[in-house]
Protein backbone atom coordinates (compact mmCIF):
# COMPACT_ATOMS: atom_id res chain seq x y z
CA UNK A 1 0.00 0.00 0.00
CA UNK A 2 1.76 3.54 -1.22
CA UNK A 3 2.47 5.93 1.73
CA UNK A 4 1.48 9.36 1.58
CA UNK A 5 4.43 11.58 2.49
CA UNK A 6 5.29 15.48 2.92
CA UNK A 7 7.98 17.28 4.49
CA UNK A 8 6.92 19.19 7.96
CA UNK A 9 9.11 21.92 6.33
CA UNK A 10 6.35 22.05 3.94
CA UNK A 11 3.40 21.68 6.23
CA UNK A 12 5.29 24.29 8.18
CA UNK A 13 5.09 26.98 5.30
CA UNK A 14 2.17 26.77 4.47
CA UNK A 15 0.49 26.83 7.84
CA UNK A 16 2.41 29.74 8.53
CA UNK A 17 1.21 31.93 5.23
CA UNK A 18 -2.19 30.80 6.82
CA UNK A 19 -1.47 32.37 10.38
CA UNK A 20 0.16 35.33 8.69
CA UNK A 21 -3.54 36.28 7.18
CA UNK A 22 -5.39 35.46 9.89
CA UNK A 23 -2.82 37.80 12.40
CA UNK A 24 -1.20 41.21 11.71
CA UNK A 25 1.36 40.76 14.29
CA UNK A 26 2.74 37.66 13.00
CA UNK A 27 6.21 38.48 11.56
CA UNK A 28 9.04 36.01 9.89
CA UNK A 29 12.81 36.50 10.67
CA UNK A 30 15.41 34.52 7.79
CA UNK A 31 18.66 33.74 7.79
CA UNK A 32 18.75 33.50 3.88
CA UNK A 33 17.22 30.52 3.88
CA UNK A 34 13.73 31.47 3.13
CA UNK A 35 13.42 28.87 0.32
CA UNK A 36 14.66 26.06 2.47
CA UNK A 37 12.74 26.75 5.73
CA UNK A 38 9.53 27.49 3.50
CA UNK A 39 9.77 30.64 4.76
CA UNK A 40 9.25 32.19 1.35
CA UNK A 41 5.76 31.20 1.63
CA UNK A 42 4.95 34.12 3.90
CA UNK A 43 7.97 36.62 2.32
CA UNK A 44 6.07 36.62 -1.34
CA UNK A 45 2.43 37.37 0.26
CA UNK A 46 3.88 39.29 3.11
CA UNK A 47 7.02 41.15 2.10
CA UNK A 48 6.60 44.43 4.76
CA UNK A 49 6.37 41.60 7.66
CA UNK A 50 9.61 39.69 6.89
CA UNK A 51 13.00 40.41 7.08
CA UNK A 52 15.91 38.63 5.86
CA UNK A 53 18.89 39.63 8.38
CA UNK A 54 21.32 37.28 6.15
CA UNK A 55 23.64 34.72 8.04
CA UNK A 56 23.68 35.97 11.05
CA UNK A 57 21.47 33.88 13.40
CA UNK A 58 23.00 36.35 16.53
CA UNK A 59 21.15 39.42 14.80
CA UNK A 60 18.12 37.24 13.87
CA UNK A 61 17.43 35.76 17.09
CA UNK A 62 18.14 39.51 19.41
CA UNK A 63 15.84 41.11 16.61
CA UNK A 64 13.32 38.83 17.22
CA UNK A 65 13.51 39.69 20.75
CA UNK A 66 12.96 43.50 20.35
CA UNK A 67 10.14 42.80 18.11
CA UNK A 68 8.65 40.53 20.92
CA UNK A 69 9.17 43.76 22.83
CA UNK A 70 6.34 45.40 20.91
CA UNK A 71 3.98 43.11 21.01
CA UNK A 72 4.46 41.10 17.44
CA UNK A 73 4.83 37.63 16.81
CA UNK A 74 8.35 36.50 15.37
CA UNK A 75 8.71 33.74 14.13
CA UNK A 76 13.21 32.88 13.39
CA UNK A 77 13.73 30.46 10.37
CA UNK A 78 16.97 28.97 9.80
CA UNK A 79 18.47 25.46 9.77
CA UNK A 80 18.48 23.89 13.64
CA UNK A 81 22.37 23.51 13.65
CA UNK A 82 22.59 27.31 13.23
CA UNK A 83 19.93 28.76 15.65
CA UNK A 84 20.75 26.54 18.38
CA UNK A 85 24.41 26.45 18.07
CA UNK A 86 25.19 29.81 16.87
CA UNK A 87 23.34 31.72 18.21
CA UNK A 88 23.05 30.22 21.39
CA UNK A 89 24.24 32.99 24.03
CA UNK A 90 21.14 34.69 22.20
CA UNK A 91 18.72 32.47 22.78
CA UNK A 92 19.81 32.04 26.37
CA UNK A 93 19.64 35.11 27.45
CA UNK A 94 17.53 37.62 24.61
CA UNK A 95 15.03 35.22 24.24
CA UNK A 96 14.95 32.75 26.92
CA UNK A 97 16.13 34.80 30.37
CA UNK A 98 13.56 37.39 29.14
CA UNK A 99 10.60 35.00 28.40
CA UNK A 100 10.31 36.62 25.07
CA UNK A 101 7.42 35.90 22.78
CA UNK A 102 9.65 34.32 19.81
CA UNK A 103 9.23 31.23 18.05
CA UNK A 104 12.25 29.62 16.34
CA UNK A 105 11.98 27.21 13.46
CA UNK A 106 14.33 25.07 13.53
CA UNK A 107 14.98 23.39 9.96
CA UNK A 108 17.04 20.51 8.47
CA UNK A 109 17.52 19.05 11.44
CA UNK A 110 18.41 15.58 12.01
CA UNK A 111 20.25 13.41 10.00
CA UNK A 112 18.45 13.16 7.17
CA UNK A 113 19.56 16.41 6.31
CA UNK A 114 21.49 14.00 4.02
CA UNK A 115 24.27 15.33 1.51
CA UNK A 116 24.81 18.36 3.54
CA UNK A 117 27.03 16.01 5.47
CA UNK A 118 27.99 16.26 9.52
CA UNK A 119 28.16 20.29 10.10
CA UNK A 120 24.37 20.58 8.82
CA UNK A 121 23.55 17.98 10.45
CA UNK A 122 21.94 19.08 14.16
CA UNK A 123 21.84 16.30 16.49
CA UNK A 124 22.32 17.78 19.80
CA UNK A 125 19.57 20.67 19.79
CA UNK A 126 17.10 19.08 21.76
CA UNK A 127 19.88 18.64 24.35
CA UNK A 128 20.88 21.88 24.25
CA UNK A 129 17.78 23.67 24.00
CA UNK A 130 15.37 21.88 26.70
CA UNK A 131 18.07 23.13 29.60
CA UNK A 132 17.23 26.49 29.54
CA UNK A 133 14.22 27.52 31.51
CA UNK A 134 11.15 29.10 29.91
CA UNK A 135 11.15 27.73 26.75
CA UNK A 136 9.32 24.60 25.18
CA UNK A 137 10.85 22.24 22.45
CA UNK A 138 8.57 20.75 19.38
CA UNK A 139 9.22 17.86 16.87
CA UNK A 140 6.11 16.92 15.05
CA UNK A 141 5.49 13.59 13.87
CA UNK A 142 4.46 14.40 10.47
CA UNK A 143 3.24 17.40 8.01
CA UNK A 144 -0.59 16.80 9.68
CA UNK A 145 0.62 17.52 13.13
CA UNK A 146 3.30 19.86 11.95
CA UNK A 147 0.31 22.42 10.91
CA UNK A 148 -1.41 22.35 13.81
CA UNK A 149 1.92 23.18 16.02
CA UNK A 150 2.44 25.63 14.20
CA UNK A 151 -1.01 26.64 15.22
CA UNK A 152 -0.70 25.75 18.73
CA UNK A 153 2.98 27.63 19.70
CA UNK A 154 1.86 31.16 17.61
CA UNK A 155 -0.92 31.39 20.28
CA UNK A 156 1.19 30.37 23.60
CA UNK A 157 2.61 33.04 24.90
CA UNK A 158 6.66 32.41 25.75
CA UNK A 159 9.69 31.02 23.83
CA UNK A 160 9.37 27.76 21.61
CA UNK A 161 11.76 25.56 19.77
CA UNK A 162 9.79 23.55 16.61
CA UNK A 163 12.41 21.07 14.87
CA UNK A 164 11.69 20.14 11.04
CA UNK A 165 12.71 18.41 8.74
CA UNK A 166 14.26 18.40 4.90
CA UNK A 167 12.64 15.50 3.59
CA UNK A 168 9.05 13.94 3.28
CA UNK A 169 8.02 11.98 5.88
CA UNK A 170 5.76 9.03 6.09
CA UNK A 171 1.98 11.10 7.74
CA UNK A 172 0.46 8.66 10.31
CA UNK A 173 -1.82 10.74 11.74
CA UNK A 174 -5.01 12.55 11.19
CA UNK A 175 -6.61 15.70 10.80
CA UNK A 176 -8.90 15.10 13.64
CA UNK A 177 -6.53 13.89 15.78
CA UNK A 178 -6.29 16.30 18.78
CA UNK A 179 -2.51 17.99 19.36
CA UNK A 180 -1.86 19.81 22.63
CA UNK A 181 1.60 20.97 24.00
CA UNK A 182 2.82 19.26 26.40
CA UNK A 183 0.51 15.96 26.10
CA UNK A 184 1.56 13.12 24.15
CA UNK A 185 -0.29 10.37 21.57
CA UNK A 186 -0.80 7.00 22.05
CA UNK A 187 -0.87 6.19 18.68
CA UNK A 188 -1.00 2.65 19.16
CA UNK A 189 -1.78 0.40 22.35
CA UNK A 190 0.06 -2.73 23.37
CA UNK A 191 0.93 -3.67 27.27
CA UNK A 192 4.06 -5.86 26.52
CA UNK A 193 6.41 -3.09 25.96
CA UNK A 194 6.32 0.91 24.83
CA UNK A 195 8.09 2.49 22.73
CA UNK A 196 7.99 6.64 22.63
CA UNK A 197 9.38 8.31 19.94
CA UNK A 198 9.46 11.88 18.25
CA UNK A 199 10.26 12.72 15.02
CA UNK A 200 10.47 10.53 12.09
CA UNK A 201 10.95 7.51 14.49
CA UNK A 202 7.25 7.66 14.70
CA UNK A 203 6.81 6.01 11.72
CA UNK A 204 9.78 4.01 11.98
CA UNK A 205 8.44 2.51 15.59
CA UNK A 206 4.96 1.63 13.91
CA UNK A 207 6.73 -0.64 11.71
CA UNK A 208 8.28 -1.89 14.36
CA UNK A 209 5.38 -2.44 16.32
CA UNK A 210 3.49 -4.18 12.85
CA UNK A 211 6.20 -6.19 12.79
CA UNK A 212 6.54 -7.99 15.94
CA UNK A 213 2.96 -7.90 16.67
CA UNK A 214 3.55 -11.21 13.97
CA UNK A 215 5.42 -12.79 16.92
CA UNK A 216 2.68 -11.89 20.04
CA UNK A 217 4.39 -9.33 21.19
CA UNK A 218 1.96 -5.92 21.54
CA UNK A 219 4.01 -2.73 21.63
CA UNK A 220 2.74 0.36 22.78
CA UNK A 221 3.86 3.49 20.35
CA UNK A 222 3.40 7.07 22.32
CA UNK A 223 4.00 9.93 19.74
CA UNK A 224 6.19 12.56 22.39
CA UNK A 225 6.21 15.36 19.67
CA UNK A 226 6.70 17.77 23.03
CA UNK A 227 10.19 17.32 24.48
CA UNK A 228 9.74 20.03 26.47
CA UNK A 229 7.65 19.73 28.96
CA UNK A 230 7.67 16.19 28.63
CA UNK A 231 4.20 14.33 29.09
CA UNK A 232 5.19 12.91 32.71
CA UNK A 233 1.66 11.41 33.08
CA UNK A 234 1.73 9.21 29.44
CA UNK A 235 5.68 8.27 30.40
CA UNK A 236 4.41 7.00 34.17
CA UNK A 237 1.67 5.26 33.12
CA UNK A 238 3.43 3.16 29.89
CA UNK A 239 6.07 2.26 32.27
CA UNK A 240 3.24 0.69 35.31
CA UNK A 241 1.12 -0.79 32.54
CA UNK A 242 3.97 -2.21 30.19
CA UNK A 243 6.73 -2.71 32.15
CA UNK A 244 9.47 -1.80 29.91
CA UNK A 245 10.42 1.48 27.47
CA UNK A 246 12.31 2.02 24.48
CA UNK A 247 12.60 5.33 22.72
CA UNK A 248 13.53 6.49 19.95
CA UNK A 249 15.07 10.28 18.25
CA UNK A 250 16.70 11.23 14.92
CA UNK A 251 19.05 12.94 17.66
CA UNK A 252 22.28 12.23 20.21
CA UNK A 253 22.01 9.09 22.81
CA UNK A 254 22.72 12.01 25.01
CA UNK A 255 20.57 14.67 26.79
CA UNK A 256 17.23 14.44 24.09
CA UNK A 257 14.29 12.35 24.11
CA UNK A 258 15.55 9.82 25.69
CA UNK A 259 17.08 11.27 28.25
CA UNK A 260 14.00 13.31 29.18
CA UNK A 261 12.03 9.94 29.44
CA UNK A 262 14.51 8.02 31.81
CA UNK A 263 14.28 11.27 33.70
CA UNK A 264 10.61 10.49 34.96
CA UNK A 265 11.35 6.83 35.16
CA UNK A 266 14.11 6.64 37.05
CA UNK A 267 11.85 9.34 39.51
CA UNK A 268 8.89 7.76 39.51
CA UNK A 269 8.23 4.21 38.08
CA UNK A 270 12.04 2.38 37.56
CA UNK A 271 11.83 0.15 34.67
CA UNK A 272 13.85 -0.94 32.07
CA UNK A 273 14.96 1.30 29.33
CA UNK A 274 16.85 1.29 26.10
CA UNK A 275 17.37 3.91 23.44
CA UNK A 276 17.41 4.13 19.97
CA UNK A 277 19.48 6.99 19.16
CA UNK A 278 22.41 8.16 17.57
CA UNK A 279 25.43 6.60 20.05
CA UNK A 280 27.83 9.74 20.66
CA UNK A 281 28.91 10.32 16.93
CA UNK A 282 28.45 13.26 14.33
CA UNK A 283 26.84 11.79 11.28
CA UNK A 284 28.24 12.14 7.82
CA UNK A 285 27.41 12.97 3.96
CA UNK A 286 24.94 10.22 2.46
CA UNK A 287 21.05 9.43 1.04
CA UNK A 288 18.74 9.99 4.22
CA UNK A 289 17.72 6.39 4.23
CA UNK A 290 21.24 5.08 4.03
CA UNK A 291 22.31 7.23 7.11
CA UNK A 292 19.22 6.06 9.11
CA UNK A 293 20.15 2.65 8.52
CA UNK A 294 24.04 3.01 9.19
CA UNK A 295 23.27 4.83 12.42
CA UNK A 296 20.45 2.58 13.60
CA UNK A 297 17.70 4.39 13.68
CA UNK A 298 15.32 2.27 11.66
CA UNK A 299 12.49 -0.19 12.25
CA UNK A 300 14.66 -3.18 13.13
CA UNK A 301 16.89 -1.22 15.39
CA UNK A 302 13.75 -0.41 17.14
CA UNK A 303 13.22 -4.04 17.25
CA UNK A 304 16.05 -4.99 18.99
CA UNK A 305 15.91 -3.35 21.83
CA UNK A 306 12.08 -4.01 22.24
CA UNK A 307 13.36 -7.25 22.24
CA UNK A 308 16.33 -6.08 24.59
CA UNK A 309 14.61 -4.36 27.07
CA UNK A 310 11.49 -7.42 27.56
CA UNK A 311 14.47 -9.59 28.11
CA UNK A 312 15.28 -7.33 31.09
CA UNK A 313 11.85 -7.13 32.00
CA UNK A 314 11.46 -10.43 32.35
CA UNK A 315 14.96 -10.88 34.21
CA UNK A 316 13.97 -8.02 36.38
CA UNK A 317 10.56 -10.11 37.29
CA UNK A 318 12.90 -13.34 38.34
CA UNK A 319 14.37 -11.87 40.91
Amino acid sequence: MAINKKATRDAFGEALLELGRENNDIVVLSGDLEDSTRAEYFKKEFPDRFFNLGIAEQDILATAAGMSTHGLIPFACSFAVFLTNRAYDFLRISICYNNRNVKLIGSHGGLTVGPDGATAQCLEDFAIVRVLPNIKVVCPVDAIETKKATRAIAKINGPVYMRLARPPFPIITKEDDEFVIGRANVIRDGIDVTVIACGLMGYEALVAADTLSKEGIDVRVINMHTIKPVDEDVIISAAHETGAIVTAEEHQINGGLGSAVAEVIVRNMPVPVEMVAVNDSFGESGEAEELLAKYHLKDIDIINAIKKVIEKKSLSSRR
